[in-house]
């Protein structure tokens, strides 16, 4: 359980914070690209925690071929034959790049161990393994946080019910989502023993109080940042053209192609 739930930030309070920092997230976008950084964030928690909404608020105004998720589907018969790593390295950023990994290599240490998808000689090799892959990340100078969103299960329970009721939202929920219910104790244990291998010096874990969205989201968002030594990196200076005058060019009639229909007169 997260623990006693904080009130609520409010709103006016959470947009202009959340916009102050998505200022800052840019900043440091344009810091990365420069410096040729590699900065990879893993965010992880239950279902419904709040993730891929903090993901959407960091990536909302960054240059997606600098900022990337990795969003990863289940595994393909031929990675299930890869070292377990092997998959999650091909997306890790080469220079000048960000990744959010929207659930990564922890899926072993949660979902696959918790739901019987790996061995226990898999799962216990990969506490064995992790730390040690992620030294070699932090070695190779790339720049690891690591979050995870924790929700009670109160609140878990309400966002899934609204997600039954919001056919905007439906598409969150699996079958495997719901189940997480029924095994919310075998979900801690599982995750009190994948803190225990892997919260290290070189990467350690950051847990984001989840139970209301807008405070974990500007507190992780706020953290990242601190954690970063990114500068200000002042822009190129560019100049507006003058548009040149016309040299002859008509346009083609209309009626040689095809258009939108005015959808938006008929509102």
């Amino acid at each position: 359980m997260a623990g006693d739930r904080a009130e609520k930030l409010p709103r006016k309070q959470y947009e202009r914070e959340l916009l102050r920092l998505q200022m800052e997230l840019a900043k440091l976008q344009e810091w990365v690209r420069t410096e040729g950084a590699r900065l990879v964030v893993v965010f992880e928690g239950r279902d419904a925690a709040g993730k891929g909404g903090t993901i959407k608020r960091v990536t909302e105004h960054l240059n997606p071929r600098i900022a990337r998720i990795a969003a990863l589907p289940r595994p393909t018969e031929r990675e299930r034959g890869q070292w377990y790593f092997q998959r999650y390295i091909q997306h890790l950023p080469a220079a000048g790049e960000i990744v959010l990994f929207d659930r990564s290599w922890y899926n072993r240490a949660g979902v696959e161990h918790v739901m019987g998808f790996c061995t226990q000689e898999e799962y216990q090799r990969f506490l064995h393994q992790c730390p040690i892959f992620e030294r070699m990340l932090v070695e190779d100078g790339i720049l690891l946080r690591k979050y995870w969103f924790s929700v009670s299960d109160e609140e878990q329970q309400d966002r899934f019910r609204r997600r039954l009721e919001d056919p905007l939202r439906r598409w969150k929920l699996s079958p495997m989502d719901l189940e997480s219910i029924t095994r919310w104790e075998a979900y801690s244990q599982a995750k009190d023993a994948m803190m225990v291998h892997t919260d290290i010096a070189e990467a350690p874990w950051h847990v984001v109080e989840s139970d209301d969205k807008r405070r974990a989201r500007v507190n992780m968002i706020a953290h990242l940042l601190d954690s970063v030594p990114y500068q200000d990196v002042p822009p190129p200076v560019l100049d507006l053209p003058e548009r040149p005058e016309s040299s002859g060019y008509q346009r083609p009639p209309r009626d040689l192609q095809k258009y939108v229909p005015d959808h938006a007169a008929n509102l």
